[in-house]
C-alpha cells in the first residue's frame, strides 16, 4: 500500500515546477517502464506484483507491490496500466564538435507534448542522437511527452539553450528549415551532416533564429499546383524531412 504523501508526490511530477525541484521524471505503461528501465536511475517504482514478478531484477531505489487502486490514484493516464515509475532526470554535455559530424533537430517553440514525443520518436527511428531545443518549446519530461516518445527518450539527448547563441557557432555549417520560400526538398543537395530547424506549430520558424538558416527546404504537396491544406503538421513535416535526408545516404 502507497501512502498518501508518495501519490501526492508522484503526481506533482505532473508540474514542471516540481520536475525542476527534484529532478525526476515520470513514466508509466508496462513498455515503456521496461524499455527505459536499464537507461535511467529509478528511483521510485510501484507496480502490480504480477508485472514486478515478469521482469526479475529490478533496480530501483524504493519498489513498492500495489493493486489497480493504488497504481490508479497515483497514474496521470485515463486508463492506468501495471506500473508506475519515477526517475531521475539525466543531465547530458551538449558536444557541438559532435553536432557538427551528425544530423542533428532544431526544436524553435514546439509547443504541443504529443508533437514534441512523436518527433523524439522519429529522431530516435532515422538514427539522430540529438535534438536541441528552445528554451520555450514543451518539457520533455512533461508525462504527456515522455509517453509520446514510446521509449526513444532513452536513446535521444534533449537539450535546451538560446538557438540563436546557440547557431552563432554554426556559421559555415549547414542549418537547414522548412519555410514556404524554400527549394523541393526532393531536388536540393542535402548532406549526412547538418542541422534541421522545425519551427512552431502556428507561428512557425521565429525570425531570430530564420536567419541563421543558409538552406530553405519546402515540403511540395501533390499534384502541383493544386489547393490543398494550408501546411502539414510539424511532426509529419519532421518524418518527411529526416526520411528524405536518410534515404540520400543510401
Amino acid at each position: 500500500m502507497q501512502s498518501k504523501n508518495k501519490i501526492k508526490y508522484i503526481r506533482s511530477l505532473g508540474m514542471k515546477k516540481f520536475r525542476d525541484e527534484s529532478g525526476c521524471f515520470l513514466a508509466e505503461g508496462n513498455k515503456l517502464v521496461k524499455d527505459i528501465l536499464p537507461f535511467f536511475e529509478c528511483e521510485l517504482l510501484v507496480a502490480k506484483p504480477s508485472w514486478i514478478a515478469q521482469q526479475g531484477d529490478i533496480r530501483a531505489g524504493e519498489l513498492i507491490a500495489a493493486e489497480g487502486d493504488d497504481i490508479k490514484k497515483a497514474s496521470m493516464m485515463k486508463t492506468p496500466q501495471d506500473v508506475v515509475a519515477v526517475f531521475k532526470q539525466p543531465n547530458y554535455l551538449l558536444d557541438k564538435d559532435e553536432l557538427k559530424q551528425n544530423l542533428s533537430l532544431v526544436l524553435d517553440g514546439i509547443q504541443d507534448p504529443g508533437n514534441m514525443g512523436t518527433i523524439i520518436r522519429l529522431a530516435d527511428w532515422f538514427g539522430i542522437k540529438n535534438v536541441i531545443c528552445s528554451p520555450d518549446t514543451a518539457d520533455i519530461f512533461n508525462p504527456k511527452t515522455v509517453q509520446a516518445t514510446m521509449g526513444a527518450i532513452a536513446r535521444v539527448k534533449v537539450f535546451y539553450a538560446r538557438l540563436p547563441e546557440l547557431l552563432n557557432d554554426f556559421i559555415d555549417f549547414p542549418v537547414y528549415g522548412t519555410l514556404l520560400e524554400g527549394g523541393n526538398i526532393y531536388e536540393e543537395t542535402l548532406t549526412a551532416n547538418g542541422l534541421i530547424v522545425l519551427g512552431n506549430e502556428s507561428k512557425g520558424i521565429s525570425r531570430s533564429v530564420a536567419k541563421y538558416i543558409s538552406r530553405k527546404l519546402y515540403i511540395p504537396n501533390y499534384p502541383p499546383g493544386i489547393k490543398t491544406s494550408e501546411s502539414l503538421n510539424v511532426a509529419v513535416a519532421a518524418a518527411i524531412t529526416c526520411s528524405e535526408f536518410r534515404r540520400r545516404l543510401n
